[in-house]
């Protein structure tokens, strides 16, 4: 199976620059994953696809500002640092630009030394470790120090830092937002409370590998990096639940699908968990924990389509794209949904 396999042809206009002022007015593509029927609503219609008994599944993982503009403090070369991963004890996985510039021992001052970062480990493809040195608060240095982590196709400036969190996030440590989420309002989730619906959170903190393009030919032969999960016991006994009365588990993002999956492969049914997953899911997946799937509409060639693809059909997925181009739908981590059933 090859990565040209998930490509398509995009209209770059149609690449979401900012959010909608009102989060649950995004378009919002149903496609019935058997069939390939497609029908066209707004996401607030979601509510109508649920049903009492359900459960609504969300990722409560909070983005940190995790993009930091610094200097060598020999050199007084600029360098880029993003935090990934928190290892504990000040310790952070981060991708460094210029990389190469960044050796052991090299030291980062961010905001005229408020915060130092000083190089002890070295990785392939721009990962470097780093010891943070700082006085105080890290999470309040950090607010005024960094920057939300937009991805690189976004080259708007972001005038609200919360449009790109959702309303329930809740558990500090993502390098990116679990954008399918991003389209729920509080005032939504409680409707679909009040309906019946079980809502329920995990949390997945999504890391490198949403920054990481497929590099290889052959998709068998990509590494998806490993990023943290935890599910409750709570959560895990009401999922188990609805699974036994017979009703659906919808994931709301690919972040609470790989989560869900990773559970349910591991363990043959829900309970409580924590712990790192690099799960990769592509077409020939047999799914074991999720019965529709809300989502954005992914990059070309991305792990993220061969996920989508995964649980509908290749075919499927890349005609709907196509269509979804035709009525303008906006794409890519500010754009518009997918609701497949």
């Amino acid at each position: 199976m090859k990565v040209t396999d998930f490509d398509y042809q995009l209209d770059e206009s149609l690449i979401a620059q900012t959010p909608l002022e009102n989060r649950d007015q995004s378009k919002l593509m149903i496609l019935n994953r058997k069939t390939g029927e497609i029908e066209h609503k707004k996401f607030f219609d979601i509510i109508d696809y649920l049903e009492p008994g359900d459960a609504l599944v969300l990722n409560d993982t909070k983005v940190i500002p995790a993009r930091l503009i610094g200097e060598k403090e020999d050199t007084k070369a600029a360098i880029e640092v993003l935090l990934l991963k928190d290892l504990g004890e000040d310790t952070w996985v981060t991708l460094a630009k210029p990389a190469k510039r960044i050796k052991l021992g090299t030291i980062v001052n961010f905001g005229n030394g408020l915060l130092k970062a000083k190089c002890v480990k070295i990785e392939d493809d721009g990962i470097r470790h780093f010891k943070l040195i700082y006085q105080g608060i890290f999470l309040e240095i950090l607010d005024k120090l960094g920057n939300m982590p937009l991805p690189p196709y976004i080259h708007e400036n972001l005038k609200d830092k919360n449009r790109y969190q959702t309303v329930y996030a809740k558990n500090i440590g993502s390098a990116a937002a679990p954008t399918a989420g991003l389209h729920f309002t509080t005032e939504l989730l409680e409707k679909i409370k009040a309906k019946g619906i079980n809502v329920l959170f995990i949390t997945l903190h999504v890391g490198l590998g949403t920054f990481r393009p497929v590099m290889v030919n052959d998709i068998k032969e990509h590494t998806m990096h490993s990023e943290y999960y935890s599910m409750s016991l709570e959560v895990a006994n009401k999922l188990n639940e609805v699974r036994a009365n017979g009703k659906k588990i919808i994931a709301v993002g690919t972040t609470s699908t790989r989560t869900l999956e990773t559970i349910a492969t591991k363990f043959g049914k829900f309970q409580e968990a924590s712990g790192n997953t690099n799960i990769f899911i592509y077409p020939g997946y047999e799914f074991k924990g999720i019965d529709a799937l809300i989502t954005n509409f992914h990059l070309p060639k991305s792990t993220l389509v061969m996920l989508v693809s995964a649980f509908s059909k290749k075919e499927y997925i890349l005609s709907a794209y196509q269509i979804a181009q035709e009525y303008k739908y906006r794409f890519f981590s500010f754009g518009d949904a997918m609701f497949i059933k």
